[in-house]
């Protein structure tokens, strides 16, 4: 093996010559998660890559191209899964970008140091049409836990060419991409030694193969079709109900019907053949030998002091995020954004006053508001990818597991929730860490219920107005009520929009390795450069319409079409206890929850910060006041978490629901607020 630190950039930097060849090769990356595909991607392909969403799907898709040789290849990395059963979208995109795009070469990655649970996706994929080449990763992982696995004899058991790699070292690539193109030439035939299903059950799946002979649609071969409907798989199943004759379908179902146990008999037959493989290639550790990963997780996986470690470590990246990146935003808004809008505001003095307002307040200060959330966002990004690639992120969820079950969730869910109290965008985007989509779903839908440090803002500007020595108290009784409604929307969520399902969480608990400084610095360019891309141009078309509610038709907020709103809301707000300009405050958050106060000191005649706190509780009663607070702990997500949401989501929708979630929560626990303290006398 070789290192490729000196050889990488003749994969990278011929790439203004792809006319060379004329045909690009396509190259599928398969593997089940936590195997480096990432890592062997982004190395290969560096930053001519693309990121995006499989058609129709949530699921992330990327590609990139890269040459070797002067021959130019499309690297596709297909989502990372345990198998190949219509089981979740991932797998169905996996196994369908196989057998539909046809590639010339699928790589698959697997684990040295784990290769007994990773060579099952390669027993499936062996089964499908395209030559399988077989990345043997994590060498020196597998050294560390005294596992010694032997390339070439792996390579002759599974009849598949087998090339050990350390991708996070770039050792052995050069090797790799050789093996591809000896197979890509023709000089090299792979014949793969396929698994068999239990001899049991071989005359069932015989009888079933010459049934459907003749009626599978192209692509899809016959005898990967009749053990696919052995198993029971969901897709494949109605696709072949729809292509057999009734009187061949009453025979297949029949069959089917008798032979209810045959997945176990197509999975013993393949875990049959991976023990096999391993016995022959894989040299174990001396009993009693007690390897680095099972010593930490005694305290990491530990159920008691497994949450304490969460919890430090949990405590530094909030530290890390917000103090670190409160700093720098703050340096942004004020060192940046603010001198930019002020020169702005000179150079356009001339002009009408709209043309300037829509630049400066609307335009600019929408992009403003998007770059000021990217420190935060990118330390929380460089943060959690470091916790993901060493490996501690499957620890965090198992410890946490128990306790989001009481939302109908499990453990991955707490984390993008825990950094809402930061900021709601990141947690919205840190739900990608969730596997199963229903859980993501609702973890998105209700992390707009943590109190993020804008809303706390408010709070703690207006509590002790009103509250003097209480605010504490109040403060804290709002979070604790946030929280509480965040339990119960979970788990109505869940029942409602998946009937209580759960999804499978089997806890993989990867080996601890050292992270690749390369995987989570890409990672941080390209989730960074997405929020600015998708997110923000959305943030700038709601702060433009924002503005100009507040701003039309003749400049003065107290007669703009936003103030009509909120006189026209008035009935409503009576309910609450509110007047007009609290309900402006509010619609005024939409933009940034920073704006309640800024609107409601336009609104009530300026002046600083303790003469509005003091005006206002002047003006409003404790009841209002505490009614306002809660509705603004509770409101509508700001349009960055709006935006965000959308963005995860891939559909308005779901960003609609939301908001329309919000919305009646936060009305709700207003009205009910108000109107309580009204019955009983108190504060109004």
């Amino acid at each position: 093996m070789t290192n490729l630190d000196h050889q990488q950039p003749v994969l990278l930097e011929t790439q203004h010559h792809e006319a060379i060849s004329e045909k690009k090769y396509l190259i599928a990356l398969a593997g089940q998660p936590n195997m480096g595909k990432s890592t062997l991607f982004n190395l290969l392909t560096g930053l001519n890559q693309h990121v995006g969403n499989w058609p129709g799907k949530t699921v992330e898709r990327r590609e990139g191209n890269f040459l070797y040789n002067a021959h130019p290849y499309r690297l596709v990395d297909l989502p990372g899964t345990y198998s190949l059963t219509a089981n979740s979208p991932e797998e169905v995109i996996a196994r369908e970008f196989i057998l539909q795009e046809s590639p010339d070469v699928v790589i698959a990655m697997v684990s040295a140091a784990n290769l007994e649970r990773s060579l099952y996706l390669v027993a499936e994929l062996v089964l499908l049409p395209a030559p399988v080449i077989v990345a043997l990763n994590m060498m020196d992982v597998a050294a560390r836990e005294g596992l010694k696995v032997d390339a070439e004899i792996l390579s002759a058991a599974l009849g598949l060419p087998v090339m050990p790699i350390v991708a996070t070292r770039s050792v052995g690539v050069q090797e790799l991409m050789h093996t591809v193109e000896t197979v890509l030439s023709g000089r090299r035939i792979i014949q793969p030694r396929q698994p068999e299903i239990r001899a049991d059950h071989r005359p069932v799946l015989e009888d079933l193969r010459q049934i459907i002979t003749g009626n599978v649609p192209f692509p899809y071969p016959a005898d990967w079709v009749a053990l696919k409907l052995l198993e029971g798989d969901q897709q494949v199943t109605e696709m072949m109900q729809n292509h057999l004759s009734p009187e061949q379908w009453e025979h297949v179902h029949i069959i089917l019907l008798a032979h209810d146990d045959a997945l176990l008999a197509v999975a013993s037959g393949r875990y049959e053949w991976i023990g096999r493989m391993v016995r022959a290639a894989v040299e174990q550790p001396r009993i009693g030998q007690i390897s680095l990963t099972e010593r930490l997780d005694r305290w990491a996986a530990h159920p008691v002091w497994g949450l304490f470690i969460l919890a430090g470590v949990l405590g530094v990246v909030f530290w890390l995020t917000f103090t670190l990146g409160a700093p720098l935003q703050t340096w942004l808004d004020s060192g940046v954004i603010a001198p930019l809008a002020a020169l702005a505001s000179e150079w356009l003095a001339p002009a009408p006053f709209w043309l300037r307002g829509l630049l400066v307040d609307g335009v600019l200060g929408g992009v403003g508001s998007v770059l000021t959330f990217l420190p935060i966002m990118l330390i929380f990004f460089a943060a959690f990818g470091l916790l993901e690639d060493v490996g501690y992120m499957a620890r965090a969820a198992y410890v946490m597991d128990n306790f989001m079950h009481l939302m109908g969730l499990h453990g991955k869910s707490f984390l993008p929730l825990f950094l809402g109290f930061g900021c709601n965008v990141p947690a919205v985007v840190g739900t990608r860490v969730i596997d199963s989509w229903s859980a993501r779903l609702v973890t998105i839908l209700i992390a707009p219920l943590v109190p993020c440090t804008a809303r706390l803002a408010v709070v703690a500007f207006l509590a002790p107005a009103f509250f003097g020595q209480q605010a504490i108290l109040v403060i804290w009784g709002l979070v604790l009520l946030a929280l509480v409604i965040l339990i119960l929307s979970g788990i109505v969520l869940n029942r409602v929009l998946f009937r209580g399902q759960r999804s499978a969480f089997i806890m993989e608990m990867p080996l601890y390795h050292h992270p690749n400084p390369r995987t989570i610095g890409l990672l941080v360019w390209q989730r960074g450069l997405a929020f600015v891309q998708k997110a923000g141009t959305t943030i700038l078309l709601f702060s433009v319409i924002i503005w100009l509610l507040a701003t039309l038709p003749g400049g003065n907020i107290e007669t703009s079409f936003l103030a009509r709103l909120g006189y026209w809301l008035e009935p409503l707000s009576r309910w609450l206890g509110f007047d007009w300009r609290l309900s402006v405050a509010l619609l005024a958050s939409f933009a940034a929850k920073e704006n309640v106060i800024a609107t409601l000191g336009v609104l009530h005649g300026g002046g600083n910060e303790a003469g509005l706190a003091a005006t206002l509780a002047a003006v409003y009663s404790p009841a209002t006041a505490l009614t306002f607070l809660a509705v603004t702990v509770l409101f509508v997500p700001c349009a960055a978490t709006v935006a965000v949401i959308r963005q995860e989501t891939g559909a308005w929708r779901w960003a609609a629901l939301s908001v329309g979630i919000l919305l009646v929560i936060s009305l709700g626990v207003g009205v009910l607020i108000y109107q309580g303290a009204r019955l009983l006398g108190w504060g109004v």
